[in-house]
């Protein structure tokens, strides 16, 4: 938000001619000082053109805006413009990108993490093509990332940038601060201008600590972006917090350092909720404001917002909460707050994807069942325990053509395990009476949710003629640490007991064929179907296990997070391993199943997809694998826009084969129309961005 009212915003959406994703930055502004009419959206300008611009930030005058800008083949690199508008200049050239920068408080210096190669790796020495570079010395476990690579040969460090002079350009090139072998993350500014930072304690690789630096000097005069210009040495910085876990999304405000944070030792941190911590700028133990077992704060959201009010100062937080995830207000001085001590700023069954606030003014990034996302503001409203919301506007209306073309409602669903444990998810039906063949879809994680907001596999499934059942069994994020933690040394077992608890309850509805059900999902939703397909005898007519996890013996060593992950949730006994995998049951799986796997997917390698096809092929069992090449594991998500319709094509084709949807009167049915573009034009979601 700006000082005078106006909002930027990011709008990313997928060129399929291209095969490539175009980003720019709008500027939102009031129609009058009265606000916005009731039903009106707000009057909007492209402050940029992209061809990728995202991450806006505005400095705290509110004379200056810095974004990244990703070219057509380069990474993304930091450049800087007025707010009012004109030429934007690039800041940055590093050679693997620049990310999101934050201002300090004088609101002409700029803080970035950015990736720094040893020297002659990742095209630092044009002489030396890739394959022929030295190679890599890996010493310790967390030595690469899905959808990044290799890390340990271009660590994160912290770059600072100094934007001051009469025509708001760069003041100098930018300085190299830190010098941490595990690299940082989550850079923010102290009142007094020094740098806070996430760093790894290079111990168990998964406990992370807070240090400080000051920031050098930096040098003046140079055009030459990319240069270092620190007149010393980069550093390591003093150690200011020692964390009970993890650390991340930094935020300071009222004399302290906030953070989000999961309290484990060691390598057990699966399954547990995140809280809001605080720790006091001058150092010392750090304080939980939220309840371990009721508040789970969701990370997709963002840093926390700090409101510095003499009456009522406190944290904003978006929480999970059943498939929800609302905005509220932790009181500063909480300790350990139940989530029903929070008071609500925007609630309800939406999620909150993004959020800031300027001077009693919340500005949020809001999805609910007909809305990808939308711009809405609400104002704060002190109340005593941190202030609550009133008068929520919105403002954009992006997913106009999604409505327009048909978006189906999600229906929320409430059963009982067999145990008696509450089970809780939703029904996205097509429209007509029915009976419709039903889809079982089981998400990622396991510490993940399904939410009631529009999703676009579900839509792609109920507009080509599919009900499709979506769960949050035990293990899931959102209902209590106890939840989450139900699966650990336990999976395929009361999550299994869910899941099929919420399909048998979905299947008494008339317009649910019982006789006609298929089960598909991605990670660990691959992992369920895998496991359902053997476990679940009858069950299912034909099955889709995507990007799964289908052998914990060798995911452990292969997979980037495997090395803890498998520990963690089946135990390092190669025997308990191997019981908990799916493969180990492959003679049993008795249906048609289509594996779908990327071939750069380093979180659950393909490996795991190869093994499991081999078995199941090697017998005669019906299989296919479709494997994208140049994706990894984010390709439903984040892949190519082209593959990502490719992907759809050949789910509904396979759907079309084995579970077909029947005709309507005078209708063909959808094996005979083509049912990837039939689905897809039902729902609207490859048209406008899906």
């Amino acid at each position: 938000m700006a000082p005078d009212g106006s909002i930027l915003v990011a709008v990313s959406s997928p060129d399929i001619d291209a095969d490539a994703y175009r980003g720019t930055i709008l500027r939102l502004r009031q129609a009058s000082a009265d606000g916005l009419p009731e039903g009106s959206v707000a009057p909007s300008t492209e402050l940029t053109l992209g061809p990728r611009d995202s991450e806006p930030v505005i400095s705290p005058d509110g004379r200056l805006v810095v974004f990244l800008r990703a070219g057509e083949t380069g990474p993304a690199q930091l450049y800087s413009m007025p707010l009012d508008g004109g030429e934007p200049r690039k800041l940055t050239d590093h050679p693997l990108g620049a990310g999101s920068p934050v201002f300090a408080p004088d609101g002409h210096r700029v803080a970035y993490c950015a990736a720094v190669p040893e020297p002659g790796r990742y095209g630092t020495d044009e002489s030396v093509a890739a394959d022929a570079e030295p190679p890599r010395r890996i010493t310790r476990l967390s030595y690469r990332l899905d959808g990044e690579g290799f890390v340990a040969d271009k660590p994160q460090q912290l770059f600072a940038l100094d934007l001051a002079g009469p025509a708001l350009t760069a003041g100098g090139a930018p300085v190299q601060v830190t010098d941490e072998p595990t690299g940082v993350a989550d850079p923010a500014f102290t009142g007094d201008g020094r740098l806070v930072y996430v760093r790894s304690t290079g111990i168990d690789e998964l406990t992370d600590e807070i240090a400080v630096i000051d920031i050098p000097e930096p040098s003046a005069g140079t055009d030459d972006a990319g240069s270092s210009g620190s007149p010393g040495a980069p550093a390591r910085g003093a150690l200011l917090v020692h964390t009970h876990g993890s650390a991340a999304a930094l935020a300071i405000g009222n004399g302290q350092i906030y953070y989000l944070g999961v309290d484990f030792t060691g390598i057990d941190a699966v399954g547990r909720t995140t809280g809001l911590w605080a720790a006091a700028l001058t150092g010392g133990a750090p304080l939980r404001l939220t309840d371990e077992i009721s508040v789970d704060v969701d990370r997709a959201a963002g840093r926390p917002v700090v409101v510095e009010s003499a009456a009522d100062p406190a944290v904003l937080v978006a929480v999970l909460d059943r498939g929800a995830s609302s905005l509220r207000s932790v009181p500063a001085g909480a300790v350990q707050s139940p989530l029903d001590a929070l008071p609500a700023v925007i609630d309800g069954p939406r999620v909150v994807r993004s959020f800031s606030a300027l001077d009693g003014t919340v500005a949020a990034v809001v999805a609910d069942g007909a809305t990808a996302g939308e711009v809405v503001t609400v104002q704060l409203v002190a109340s005593g325990a941190g202030g609550s919301g009133i008068g929520e506007w919105r403002w954009t209306d992006f997913s106009g053509d999604l409505v327009a073309a048909g978006i189906r409602p999600a229906t929320e669903l409430t059963t009982a395990a067999p145990d008696g444990y509450p089970v809780h998810g939703w029904l996205v039906a097509p429209a007509g009476e029915g009976p419709h063949p039903v889809l079982l879809l089981v998400h990622g994680g396991p510490h993940a949710a399904y939410t009631p907001t529009l999703f676009d596999e579900a839509q792609v499934y109920a507009g080509a003629g599919y009900a499709v059942v979506m769960g949050n069994p035990r293990g899931s994020a959102g209902y209590g640490q106890d939840h989450g933690r139900a699966v650990v040394g336990a999976m395929g077992t009361v999550d299994v007991d869910d899941v099929l608890a919420l399909l048998d309850h979905a299947l008494l509805r008339p317009d649910c064929d019982a006789a006609r059900v298929g089960v598909l999902g991605g990670s660990y939703g691959g992992f369920m179907t895998s496991w359902l397909c053997s476990q679940a005898p009858g069950r299912f007519t034909a099955a889709i296990s995507e990007r799964a996890l289908n052998a914990w013996d060798s995911f452990a060593g292969s997979s980037d997070i495997g090395y803890y992950f498998a520990r963690a949730y089946v135990g390092a006994d190669r025997d308990s391993q191997w019981r908990a995998s799916p493969l180990a049951y492959a003679d049993a799986i008795d249906v048609p199943l289509l594996i779908i796997h990327s071939e750069r997917d380093w979180r659950c390698p393909v490996e795991q997809a190869q093994r499991m096809f081999v078995a199941l092929k090697s017998r005669g069992a019906e299989v296919e694998m479709l494997l994208f090449p140049g994706e990894g594991h984010e390709l439903s998500r984040s892949g190519r826009p082209r593959h990502r319709v490719q992907r759809f094509d050949a789910i509904l084709a396979w759907w079309a084969r084995h579970l077909p949807v029947p005709a309507g009167p005078g209708e063909s049915g959808p094996g005979e129309s083509g049912p990837g573009d039939s689905g897809r034009r039902e729902s609207g979601l490859v048209e406008s961005g899906g």
